[in-house]
This record gives C-alpha cells, sequence and structure tokens, in this order.
C-alpha cells in the first residue's frame, strides 16, 4: 500500500503537482536592496529580506515601548498596562529574583532589552507576509550572546577587579593538583561554552521552528492543491498540524526571550559573587 500511494504521488508530481520541501536557502535569501559602492570584507553591503524583518521588528519594538511610556496615567488603559505588564515581569521575575533589588535596578536596562528584542524578533516567524524569525539567521543570536558575555565579564571586574578571573578559574575547595585539569575546564565553560550555547541554542529553535511550520503547510498546498481527491484528508490533518504548531512556536517565541534573558542574569549573578 505504501509502494502504491508512493506511485500515485510520483504519478502525480510528473503531472505537474510537485511537493516543494522546505530548504536551508531560504535562510540565506537573495539581497532586496545592494550598495554597490559599500563594501564588507570585500562583498558589497546588501540587504537581504531577513535584514528586513529585522528592521520592522526592532522599530516595532520601539513604537511599542515608546508608545507604551510616553504617557503614562495612573489608572492605565489597556496598552498602558500591557506594557507594563512586560516590564514588570522582567523586572520581578528576571531581574530582582535572580539579581536581587539592587544589582537587578543595576542591570535591568540590559534585561529588558535582550528580553524584548529576542521576543519581537522571534514572533516574525509567525506573522503573515514576514514568516520568518529575525534570530533564525545567527548575527542577532551571536550579537546578544556577545553583549550578555560584555556584560557579565564586566560585572564580574567591576565588583572584584582583583579577583574575578581567580574565582572564575580557581574555585575554593578543590586541592591544588586537580587545578591542572579544573583551570581548563572552567575557562572552557565559563568563557567559551557561554556565548556559543546562547548563540546555538536560540538559533536552531527559530530555524527548526521555521522549517517544521513550512513542511507543514507545504504540505497541506501540495494534498490539497496539488493532488486533490481524498489527498484532501491529509492535507486538512496537515494544516491542523501547522495551525497547533504555530501556536507553540508563538509559546517558543516567549519561552526563548525569558531563558536568553535569565541565563545572562544568571551569568550575571555568578560573576558578582564573591566566589564561584
Amino acid at each position: 500500500m505504501t509502494t502504491q500511494a508512493a506511485t500515485l504521488i510520483t504519478n502525480f508530481a510528473s503531472a505537474g503537482a510537485e511537493f516543494h520541501p522546505p530548504s536551508i536557502s531560504e535562510f540565506f535569501p537573495d539581497a532586496v536592496i545592494t550598495f554597490p559602492g559599500l563594501f564588507i570584507f570585500g562583498s558589497p553591503f546588501e540587504i537581504t529580506r531577513i535584514n528586513l524583518v529585522q528592521f520592522l521588528a526592532t522599530a516595532a519594538l520601539v513604537i511599542f515601548l515608546v508608545v507604551g511610556t510616553r504617557r503614562m496615567k495612573v489608572v492605565p488603559g489597556r496598552f498602558q498596562s500591557i506594557v507594563e505588564m512586560g516590564l514588570d515581569f522582567v523586572r520581578v521575575n528576571i531581574a530582582e529574583d535572580i539579581l536581587g533589588r539592587k544589582d537587578g535596578k543595576r542591570f535591568l536596562p540590559i534585561l529588558t532589552t535582550i528580553f524584548f528584542m529576542v521576543l519581537f524578533m522571534n514572533i516574525t516567524g509567525v506573522i503573515p507576509l514576514l514568516n520568518i524569525a529575525g534570530t533564525s539567521v545567527i548575527a542577532v543570536p551571536m550579537l546578544l550572546a556577545i553583549v550578555a558575555y560584555v556584560t557579565f565579564i564586566y560585572a564580574g571586574i567591576k565588583k572584584s577587579p582583583g579577583g574575578f578571573f581567580k574565582n572564575a578559574l580557581l574555585p575554593s575547595g578543590v586541592p591544588w593538583p586537580l587545578y591542572i585539569i579544573i583551570v581548563p575546564l572552567e575557562f572552557l565553560s565559563t568563557f567559551i561554552i557561554r556565548p556559543v550555547t546562547l548563540t546555538l541554542r536560540l538559533l536552531m529553535n527559530m530555524v527548526v521552528g521555521h522549517l517544521m511550520l513550512v513542511l507543514f503547510f507545504s504540505a497541506t498546498q501540495f494534498f490539497v492543491f496539488g493532488l486533490g481527491g481524498w489527498w484532501t484528508a491529509l492535507g486538512a490533518g496537515s494544516l491542523a498540524f501547522g495551525l497547533a504548531f504555530t501556536l507553540f512556536e508563538i509559546f517558543v517565541a516567549f519561552l526563548q526571550a525569558y531563558v536568553f534573558a535569565i541565563l545572562t542574569a544568571v551569568y550575571i549573578q555568578l560573576a558578582v559573587a564573591e566566589e564561584h
């Protein structure tokens, strides 16, 4: 039966109904705008569709925060309440819970920026006509990881100029012969793995989410409009999975923003602690 189904699909494909699976090339689109006179690393500076999505997400974030906080009232309206809820969530559940009130207030601006930037860049993946996350190419996750990396190192040096690297690489209570093993491991864990995992965790979640959505909706189009007939039932099933996965991607967009921000707060907390 499986062979017959595969043969039937092949026959329909040869008749003009072709399934177009998702491809990694979608994350490397052609340039929309090119600046021939401006070169970066020897190549002309170009703006792709994903770059435009990133610009739109950034503009939407700025408008969201400016409009929501420009004329704040004692009795907030609906929009102000949404903005305040988001800001309070970062302040209370991330900054103050992890860093305490004093350090939480110090690092609140950077944590708020990271949370909302990741959220707005992620959510574009489920917005019609945009349909791809601004964090699905490595530049944005890497940039945010570098910001988090520099922030926790700055926090540690500011707290203990002469002891930060010692505390980070030489944990107390360890017999000195074991430092031969411990120091390389601590250096790798603290200064290499942290930024790499921050980058890859966010990037891979957004890449996989986009590929899954494209797969479900491409299958729907293929079954319904390409094959037709009783294959439409499979199209209805793939559409249902696509809609369910869209809701899941919205949840993932919020979750990844929370995880990125809270891990940044945890790294800062570890950096400002007296001993690690």
